[in-house]
């Protein structure tokens, strides 16, 4: 009997900030249909947390802190998974930055400068260290997690919305170089997802009922929402899709 198309029994994946929110639930899903997971973000104490809380659910997990600015330390994780798994064969961008929140005109170039080296070039940076290694093996699956900032306008999260258009681009490109080694690269652009990171949208009550009211499901989305898109667009549920852009907003950006 041919297995389940949303098998990931033997695989192995790795979300970058995975201790919390969005991206704890890909890895709890991923975990959940069989890959082995690598949980990671800057603190060493919150990935030994999850990573805990994971075993006891009986999930194989590999904790291992990285700050994905820091290219060594992103090559460290690579390199701590291959060692103890020998593959990666599902990597997922998921650690963002968004040190500022106002008119994008005020914006200091500081902050810029972080918001495009921790949501771009990382996102590339992590491409250049694990597509070549899927490639070897006969095929794999890349995520970036875009947003739909990168899609509609926002009057006080721009060069973040800026650095997610340009992920939701660089998906395109990476997919066309990669698909003839059957290597799949797409993104997933949430909507407003309650979750730790998004908290000065969400707990802005005006600014929370407005797009409550605006968003066809009539509800915020929660982290599930999203974790559920990462198992798919990782499995063989998925195998004909690349280079796209998977927007999860409760319909926010059909109206």
């Amino acid at each position: 009997m041919s297995k389940s198309l949303f098998d990931l029994s033997g695989k192995v994946a790795l979300i970058t900030g995975s201790t919390r929110g969005i991206g704890k639930s890909m890895a709890e899903e991923l975990a959940r249909a069989g890959c082995k997971v690598v949980v990671s973000s800057r603190k060493a104490e919150a990935c030994d947390e999850v990573r805990a809380e994971f075993e006891t659910q009986g999930f194989e997990v590999l904790a291992q802190p990285c700050n994905v600015s820091r290219k060594e330390e992103l090559q460290t994780l690579v390199d701590v998974t291959v060692a103890k798994w020998g593959r990666i064969d599902i990597a997922i961008a998921n650690a963002a930055a968004n040190p500022y929140y106002g008119p994008l005109a005020q914006i200091p170039d500081e902050a810029f400068d972080k918001v495009f080296l921790n949501n771009v070039k990382s996102v590339l940076w992590l491409a250049g260290m694990t597509l070549p290694g899927m490639a070897e093996r006969g095929g794999g699956s890349f995520i970036s997690i875009g947003s739909i900032g990168g899609i509609i306008a926002n009057t006080v999260i721009g060069a973040y919305g800026m650095s997610k258009a340009a992920d939701h681009h660089l998906v395109r490109n990476l997919a066309a170089e990669w698909g003839p080694k059957n290597v799949r690269v797409n993104a997933i652009a949430p909507g407003l997802i309650k979750t730790d990171f998004a908290k000065a949208l969400w707990e802005d009550e005006k600014r929370r009922t407005e797009r409550e009211a605006n968003t066809p499901l009539r509800r915020l989305g929660v982290p599930r929402d999203i974790g559920g898109i990462a198992v798919f667009l990782a499995s063989d549920a998925a195998a004909f899709i690349t280079g796209q852009t998977i927007v999860a907003d409760g319909g926010v950006t059909i109206l």
